[in-house]
């Protein structure tokens, strides 16, 4: 019964893989393999789910990251996650305390926000360094090179 179980367990894991491509779920279809493979051999539950875990996170933690660096070597980033490190013009004050500021990058405006709470004048070039939901977080280039 566990054997079905186990089957059931790598299926749905290596389903979830396929819809998502977020190289997690697939090592725990690898460790529902091995605890398959145990239990047919009679094993106790106990430990077909120990050999689970141990097995499922050995993968993840070994292999995720040379996966991640092999995959995802030629991801090219998209959407507003692409303007983190590039350049921008302040085309209003950038105040967080008023909560105002607009910066124009690669021909887009935007709103922003300073990343230390400093005023940015209008006309300085900023650094895109993060964006919280709709609003850029940016830093002033001269006070980077200070």
């Amino acid at each position: 019964m566990m054997g079905i179980i186990w089957l059931s367990i790598l299926v749905v894991m290596a389903v979830i893989e396929i819809i998502t491509l977020g190289l997690t779920t697939i090592w725990f279809a690898g460790g529902a393999l091995v605890a398959f493979i145990v239990s047919l051999f009679g094993a106790p539950v106990p430990l077909q789910i120990t050999v689970f875990v141990v097995v499922s996170l050995a993968l993840l933690f070994s292999t995720r990251p040379l996966a991640l660096k092999y995959f995802n070597k030629g991801r090219v980033r998209t959407n507003a996650e692409g303007l983190i490190g590039k350049s921008g013009i302040v085309l209003e004050d950038i105040n967080n305390l008023h909560a105002v500021g607009l910066v124009q990058v690669d021909g887009m405006e935007w709103s922003a926000r300073a990343i230390d709470d400093s005023t940015i004048e209008k006309g300085q070039e900023v650094l895109i360094r993060a964006i919280n939901g709709v609003k850029l977080i940016v830093e002033e280039k001269k006070r980077m090179e200070e």
